[in-house]
């Protein structure tokens, strides 16, 4: 395991990390404490979780997974473990959230850091990340900017927290000790350049971090962002490396077998995308051929991209786990390398 500097941060984090938004639905108390403290045995000091976990959200599960969390963290040695939680947003119809006042005002994010630090019984969050943009974006397997939808029905522009203010909070919970250090996730490039300018204008808190979606089938990143990441110092925590489950092939030969995409039909519009199934049987193939797991392929791509610092992992049972971070100790040759990116070119992004 290796570790390393969240962006501008003093944050070492290990260059694997737990992702944990399976807990409270798919997994149990004692199942997360399992996983938990397998985990740290392997060398993992970096967890993530967020207030709205575990997913698909749902209003009966909400805050579930930092509960269970907290349960286990109380027993730790704090400084052993780098935890990253995030405060939801607006414009995903979550209501149950602070009463359906989702936005991220000022009194919103408090109230959301003040609940999440109860639940994960803890004084500090190392790193508190901006689950999805204040503003329209296209967000989810969205792939288009729509101007539309700056207007409300009136056509008069919707008003939105501005990023100003959003830093200017975040900075009060940096100086009163409730925060280490800032992120943000499932953002866009204007979004991340314009929270690095007006951090840098108002003398406010730099984002050290950005969370977004990157695996074999979604390698947007490479287009733009990840030269910002490179020439700004921030890091790229890459979520969902094995697209949903499906870059592991198990729905490849069988559509029904037991996993996220059967359990919650509908969710996650992305996958359901065309090229999606023949992308994942192509890939899969290629990690047979060369000796592979699908699995093993998948994550030591993202896992040893030079542009992504840590790779969040997540699994429903301990074998699924141990899988994922043994691949880690995958090494791709480079021949395995230059076939994965003719693969992209013939198939580039199916599910963005």
């Amino acid at each position: 395991m290796q570790y390393r500097q969240l962006g501008n941060s003093d944050l070492k984090v290990s260059s694997v990390c737990l992702g944990t938004m399976t807990y409270g639905d798919q997994n149990t108390q004692a199942e997360a404490h399992e996983q938990l403290d397998y985990a740290l045995a392997q060398g993992i000091n970096f967890i993530d979780t967020a207030e709205m976990y575990p997913v698909p959200p749902k209003a009966e599960t909400f805050t579930r997974t930092e509960t269970m969390i907290g349960h286990w963290l109380k027993n730790q040695a704090r400084d052993r473990i780098v935890l990253g939680s995030k405060v939801a947003g607006r414009n995903r119809g979550l209501n149950y959230i602070r009463g359906g006042d989702d936005s991220l005002t000022r009194d919103n994010i408090r109230s959301a850091i003040h609940d999440s630090l109860k639940r994960l019984q803890t004084d500090y969050i190392d790193l508190y990340q901006l689950h999805w943009p204040e503003r329209n974006v296209p967000l989810f397997g969205q792939y288009q900017f729509d101007p539309k939808l700056e207007l409300d029905a009136q056509g008069t522009q919707k008003s939105w927290v501005s990023i100003h203010t959003q830093l200017e909070t975040l900075a009060e919970l940096i100086e009163e000790g409730k925060v280490r250090a800032i992120g943000l996730s499932n953002e866009q490039p204007w979004g991340i350049m314009e929270f690095l300018r007006i951090s840098k204008e108002y003398n406010l808190p730099r984002v050290a971090t950005l969370q977004n979606s990157y695996h074999l089938m979604n390698r947007t990143i490479d287009f733009g962002i990840s030269e910002i990441l490179y020439r700004e110092n921030v890091s790229l925590l890459a979520y969902s490396p094995l697209a949903f489950g499906h870059l592991t092939g198990k729905y490849i030969d069988d559509v029904t077998a037991k996993g996220r995409v059967t359990l919650f039909r509908g969710y996650a519009q992305r996958y359901t995308k065309p090229n999606v199934a023949a992308a994942s049987a192509a890939y899969a193939k290629l990690a047979r051929d060369n000796g592979l797991t699908p699995t093993q392929l998948a994550l030591s791509f993202v896992m040893h991209r030079w542009s992504v610092t840590s790779t969040i992992i997540g699994a429903t049972s301990m074998a699924q786990l141990q899988e994922n971070i043994g691949a880690w100790n995958t090494a791709l040759s480079p021949e395995v390398l230059q076939e994965i990116d003719k693969l992209h070119l013939a198939m580039t992004n199916p599910a963005p």
